[in-house]
């Protein structure tokens, strides 16, 4: 039994290191801080800037052949939080992001596409919890995927991007921030 555990713990050691290599940073945002006004929804009450943060990654998994985007609000008051952005097909050569990316400027590389959030909008929609309610998390995450291309357009919602997402990953980062007012 003891070999048996020894050997598994062995042949998972490079798969962990694998995972822990893979890393997502941004000069917009930072793990466990709160969010920017650029990052704040304007609409809904909200006075910010609506600007996707700029966000680079590094150590993607072997294999990897396209990345993703989302930012994802579990907090939310819905019962199945919410979706502030999905953008996939992004190739496996390009490693970042500028901020303002979701924007009308097309700072996207070719060939992304940007899924309907829960705004209803096909681009970033920035951070808006209701008022007085505690600090929401918003998670930014890069998902390496195994395919190079998902069968997704502007009208995919979040749960259909999230299916694609999980059944296509080799590997996530994320950074989660927060956000209240």
């Amino acid at each position: 039994m003891r070999t048996t555990l020894l050997i598994a713990s062995l042949l998972a050691l490079p798969l962990a290191a694998q995972a822990d290599a893979f890393k997502l940073s941004s000069d917009s945002i930072a793990d466990g801080m709160p969010l920017g006004l650029k990052q704040v929804y304007r609409g809904f009450g909200c006075e910010g800037g609506n600007v996707s943060p700029q966000l680079s990654w590094s150590g993607a998994p072997d294999g990897t052949k396209s990345f993703a985007i989302t930012a994802y609000d579990p907090d939310a008051p819905t019962g199945s939080g919410w979706w502030h952005w999905t953008v996939v097909n992004l190739p496996a050569n390009v490693h970042s992001l500028a901020e303002g990316a979701s924007g009308e400027d097309g700072k996207l590389p070719p060939g992304a596409v940007q899924g309907r959030t829960d705004y209803g909008e096909a681009r970033f929609g920035g951070a808006c919890p209701p008022e007085g309610d505690k600090p929401h998390r918003y998670q930014f995450t890069v998902w390496a995927l195994k395919t190079d291309k998902l069968p997704i357009d502007a009208n995919a919602s979040g749960a259909l991007v999230g299916f694609m997402l999980n059944a296509n990953a080799l590997g996530k980062a994320q950074i989660t921030a927060t956000y209240g007012r």
